[in-house]
C-alpha cells in the first residue's frame, strides 16, 4: 500500500510510452514524505477497453490512488496535485486527466508479500 491504479483510453499506449509514465508516477510518489517505505508503493495501468467521454479530444486517464487511512485532507491533497502534475508533464495532449484519492478501510485490508 498504497496503490495507484491508472485507467486509460483504448490505444493511448500505442503513442505514449506508460511504462516511463508509471515510473515517473513512482518517482513522484516516492518522494512524498508520507512514504518512507517507497518499496511498498505499486503503481499499475490498464486500458479501457470500451469507453466514451465528453472530450475531445477522445482520450482519457484517470488515476485512483488507493490509501490506508490516516492521512489528512492536506496530504491527500498535495498527493493528487502531484500525481495529476505528473501526468500533465507526460500527456499534455490527452483530452481529460482526472485523479481521486480513495481512503480504504483498513480492517478489510488484507496482504501477503514474499
Amino acid at each position: 500500500m498504497p496503490h495507484l491504479v491508472l485507467e486509460f483510453s483504448n490505444g493511448l499506449d500505442e503513442s505514449h510510452d506508460m511504462p516511463a509514465l508509471c515510473q515517473a508516477l513512482f518517482d513522484t510518489l516516492a518522494k512524498h514524505t508520507t512514504f518512507p517505505q517507497p518499496a511498498n508503493l505499486k503503481i499499475r495501468a490498464s486500458a479501457a477497453t470500451y469507453s466514451v467521454i465528453g472530450t475531445d479530444p477522445q482520450s482519457f486517464v484517470h488515476a485512483t490512488l488507493r490509501l490506508l487511512p490516516g492521512r489528512d485532507d492536506d496530504t491527500k491533497s498535495q498527493l493528487t496535485s502531484a500525481v495529476l502534475s505528473t501526468l500533465q508533464s507526460h500527456l499534455p495532449q490527452v483530452g481529460s486527466l482526472t485523479v481521486e484519492t480513495v481512503e480504504l478501510h483498513g480492517a478489510s485490508y488484507a496482504k501477503r508479500v514474499l
